[in-house]
């Protein structure tokens, strides 16, 4: 009998390693398929929760012989300790990401004027219509934006819209950033919207930026919106991205012409 739970231990201790190495290197494959494009965001969020629940598995089993190795020496330590480890590793992403839902407020569309913000039209073709895309951003979501992000702003430049707007495109495409459409010449049109898709840095998650310049005679206005494609809780990645996209734009317009922005 007792070699028989020994072999059963040892069992569980086997299964427990080869359940977490598979949830692994499922999670590190659908993760570099994602980012090369070779697999689509809702596919790729199923292939993340069945890694986790693998990984959950895995922890599960470890603890079903633990007891046993621990206490009485039963073998299958090793397997063991390598379940249970590269479970943990799996999880640990999974944690972070919890974490952040949970001290981030409840948005996934950001923008620095939540009365008219730039509206999405190119990219609108690859959103879903429960995605409020053209309307203004809701009261709740505005005031709520306002008190957790009061640094996301507009900013206003003593520089021509056409300049504005080119240092605007520059900085977009060093970004590597997906650009829907090439936006009109400032100069014939007051207004001018740059549309582009952005991806979070490690799991490449897309959202959609739009980009306002506004010609306003001697000065030229700034306006940013990023909106998450998934999710009703961004992490604060779209309050991120605007503030960073942003403050390297007044950085690189006041190297350009020893300005800054008016406000």
């Amino acid at each position: 009998m007792a070699v028989y739970i020994e072999q059963q231990t040892a069992r569980a201790a086997g299964w427990s390693r080869a359940t977490a190495w598979f949830s692994a290197v499922l999670f590190i494959t659908a993760a570099i398929s994602h980012r090369f494009g070779l697999v689509e965001t809702p596919a790729f969020i199923a292939v993340l929760g069945l890694a986790a629940v693998l990984a959950i598995v895995a922890l599960l089993l470890a603890a079903i012989s633990f007891r046993r190795v621990w206490y009485r020496g039963d073998i299958g330590g090793a397997d063991l300790a390598k379940g249970m480890f590269l479970a943990l590793v799996v999880l640990v992403p999974f944690a972070i990401t919890g974490y952040r839902s949970f001290v981030s407020p409840n948005l996934s569309d950001i923008s620095t004027d939540t009365a008219a913000p730039p509206p999405f039209v190119k990219a609108a073709v690859g959103r879903t219509p429960a995605m409020n895309v053209i309307a203004p951003i809701g009261e709740a979501a505005a005031k709520l934006q306002a008190e957790t992000y009061p640094e996301v702003t507009g900013r206003r430049y003593n520089i021509p819209a056409e300049r504005a707007l080119a240092t605007v495109l520059a900085l977009v495409k060093k970004r590597g950033w997906h650009t829907y459409e090439m936006p009109q010449d400032a100069s014939s049109n007051p207004e001018v919207t740059v549309e582009a898709r952005a991806r979070t840095l490690l799991l490449a998650f897309p959202s959609d930026v739009a980009i306002r310049v506004t010609d306003e005679g001697n000065t030229a206005y700034v306006d940013m919106r990023s909106a998450s494609r998934f999710g009703r809780n961004d992490l604060g990645d779209n309050a991120a991205r605007i503030v960073a996209f942003l403050d390297d734009l007044d950085t690189e317009i006041a190297l350009q012409a020893g300005t800054a922005p008016v406000e």
